[in-house]
C-alpha cells in the first residue's frame, strides 16, 4: 500500500489531491492545522488524519511520529500547506509567510526523510507557483505578471529551490515542484479568476504517482518542465 501524507489538504487543491490519490488506492494522510476541519475532511473522504502545522516543530514531529507508528514508512510527500499574504509588505507578514511556504517544507522534509528512505519509491512534490518564477513575472503574456503577490512570489521561488536543492541531496527520493495552474479557491477568491480545484489536482496526482524511474529536480505544470 502506498502510504501519502499531504499538507493542509481540508479543502483546495490539496483536498481534491487526497481524492484522486484514494481513488489510486493509496492510503492517504489528510495534514491540517485545525482538528475540527481535518478531521471533516478526512472523515468525507475516507481518509486518515493528523494535525499538523508547518509553522510548528512539535506538531511536525507529532504528525510525522503517528505515521511512522501506523506505517513504519512514508512513500508520497506533497507539500500543498500555503498562504498568500496579501499586499501587505512588512516583516511580520513576511516571516508569516516564508515560515508556513518555504520553511514549512524544510520542516516537514526533514522529519520525513527517516519514513522516506523506508520506500522503495519515495517521492516528494511541492505545490510551487510560477509566480516565483523570474520568467513569468517579467513576461506581459503572463497572468503572472500583473499579480501584487511580492511575498508570495518570492515564497514560492525559495520552495521551488528547495525542492533542487534537496533533489541534488536526497538522490534516492524524487523531489519535483509542480505550478498546478491558476485555481479557485478562497486564496485567490479576491481575484476571482482560476479552475476547479479538482482540475488543477491532477497536475499534481501525476507528480504524486510518478514509477521509481521518474524524473527529479523538475519545476512543472500540465504541459511539461517550465523555465524560471
Amino acid at each position: 500500500m502506498t502510504v501519502t501524507l499531504i499538507t493542509g489538504a481540508n479543502k483546495g487543491i490539496g483536498f481534491e489531491t487526497a481524492k484522486q490519490l484514494l481513488a489510486e488506492g493509496h492510503t492517504v494522510y489528510i495534514g491540517a492545522r485545525d482538528v475540527e476541519r481535518g478531521e471533516k475532511a478526512a472523515a468525507d473522504l475516507g481518509a486518515r488524519f493528523v494535525q499538523l502545522d508547518v509553522t510548528d516543530d512539535d506538531s511536525v514531529a507529532g504528525a510525522l511520529a503517528a505515521i511512522d507508528s501506523a506505517e513504519g514508512k512514508l512513500d508520497v510527500l506533497v507539500h500543498n500547506a500555503g498562504v498568500l499574504g496579501g499586499e501587505t509588505l512588512d516583516g511580520p507578514t513576511a516571516l508569516r509567510v516564508f515560515d508556513t511556504n518555504a520553511v514549512g517544507i524544510v520542516r516537514v522534509t526533514e522529519a520525513a526523510l527517516p519514513l522516506l528512505r523506508k520506500s522503495s519509491n519515495p517521492t516528494v512534490v511541492t505545490v510551487s507557483s510560477s509566480a516565483g518564477s523570474f520568467w513569468a513575472v517579467t513576461n506581459p503574456d503572463r497572468p503572472e505578471f500583473g499579480l501584487p503577490l511580492a511575498l508570495y512570489s518570492a515564497s514560492k521561488a525559495a520552495a521551488t529551490m528547495l525542492t533542487v536543492q534537496y533533489a541534488k541531496s536526497q538522490p534516492g527520493i524524487k523531489f519535483n515542484a509542480v505550478e498546478p495552474g491558476t485555481t479557485a479557491t478562497d486564496m485567490t477568491a479576491a481575484f476571482g479568476i482560476g479552475r476547479s480545484p479538482e482540475e488543477s489536482a491532477r497536475v499534481v496526482v501525476r507528480l504524486a504517482t510518478l514509477d521509481v524511474n521518474g524524473p527529479t529536480g523538475t519545476f512543472s505544470d500540465e504541459t511539461g518542465e517550465l523555465p524560471w
